[in-house]
């Protein structure tokens, strides 16, 4: 064999360094074939010397795709993503399959870019964040013949699947618990809705709630980048600088909620009985906080997990009958900052 570092290695270096013709290392490699113990092992630990890697595209030019699940999603500096990604790769490392992941910004022309680009590599499946893209992202989803599944989000029809929780339900079920502890004077804080479908459906599930009972939010505010930790300090004391009398502070994810907690507590308000606090997605590293927040589990490795579950059961078995929508149901925690009678 040559030993030459700018050439890729081939079966054919596998083959000679393992004594067995290239048939049989390929049959090893894919895992397929009738191959003694004894062979199979002496062709693993030759191309593992060696650091041979199996050109997947070329072996999947037959079968037309590759062990490979494209995961979708907005972002990884948001700890809600990383969470879903933990249960989607604990169940496919027990599979040939493997996760590979794009990011798109919460930007749905970027979104159409990186479904693009890996719809190109011929995956086996996909799991993309949320139930709203663009007419090309939607047609290449549609046209793709592979599994397909929606994340985070019940609140519409999937293209294929989808697994999630229901946000408008969500927001209404965090409303009905605040205004039943007696709170009236309710102020918002949140992402951009634009940006954020899912953070729109909980705000509009909330007011709908509280519209309901003959309540409104008072006030409400929004912002974009920078630290959610500081921007919800920030809009805290602005809100209630303008709004002296609010006594309940619901806030569109828990980061900015922590803020805004910090803020409070700093001025030495009583939380909650002068005023009460709620955030969402029951982040755990927010449990070193002075208080526990009140916030909502937003089921996010199960989300993962059951996702993952869908897409390697169908590339199993193309024809196996699975739910199309698997809905969750969260659950409020009270925490010190929601007060309970």
């Amino acid at each position: 064999m040559t030993n030459d570092p700018s050439r890729p290695l081939t079966l054919r270096d596998v083959s000679e360094a393992s004594g067995v013709s290239e048939m049989t290392v390929s049959r090893v490699l894919r895992n397929r074939g009738d191959v003694s113990q004894a062979t199979r092992e002496k062709v693993l630990e030759a191309a593992k010397a060696l650091g041979y890697v199996p050109n997947k595209i070329a072996g999947a030019l037959a079968s037309q795709r590759v062990n490979l699940v494209a995961v979708i999603i907005p972002s990884l500096r948001n700890m809600v993503f990383p969470e879903v990604m933990s249960g989607i790769s604990k169940v496919l490392e027990e599979t040939e399959l493997q996760p590979v992941v794009g990011v798109t910004d919460y930007m749905p022309e970027k979104e159409e870019r990186v479904l693009y680009e890996m719809l190109s590599w011929r995956p086996s499946g996909v799991i993309i964040a949320g139930l709203e893209h663009t007419d090309a992202s939607r047609a290449m989803l549609k046209a793709s013949g592979i599994p397909v599944v929606e994340v985070m989000d019940t609140d519409g029809k999937p293209i294929d699947s989808a697994v999630g929780i229901s946000h408008r339900r969500a927001g209404r079920e965090m409303a009905k618990a605040i205004l039943k502890q007696g709170y009236q004077r309710i102020g918002f804080m949140g992402t951009k809705m634009p940006l954020d479908h899912r953070a729109r459906k909980r705000f509009e599930g909330f007011t709908e709630a509280l519209a309901k009972e003959g309540v409104e939010v008072v006030d409400q505010e929004f912002y974009s980048g920078g630290s959610a930790l500081a921007k919800g300090r920030e809009m805290t004391e602005a809100m209630l600088s303008r709004d002296p009398e609010l006594d309940f502070l619901y806030y569109s994810n828990d980061m900015i909620a922590a803020g805004g907690m910090l803020h409070l507590l700093d001025k030495g308000i009583d939380i909650p009985g002068e005023i009460g606090l709620a955030g969402f997605n029951g982040v755990e590293l927010l449990q070193g906080l002075p208080r526990q927040l009140a916030t909502m589990d937003a089921c996010r490795t199960e989300i993962g997990t059951r996702a993952a579950q869908i897409i390697a059961a169908r590339v199993e078995n193309p024809d196996i009958e699975l739910d199309k929508i698997v809905e969750l149901t969260p659950t409020i925690a009270f925490g010190d900052t929601l007060k309970r009678r």
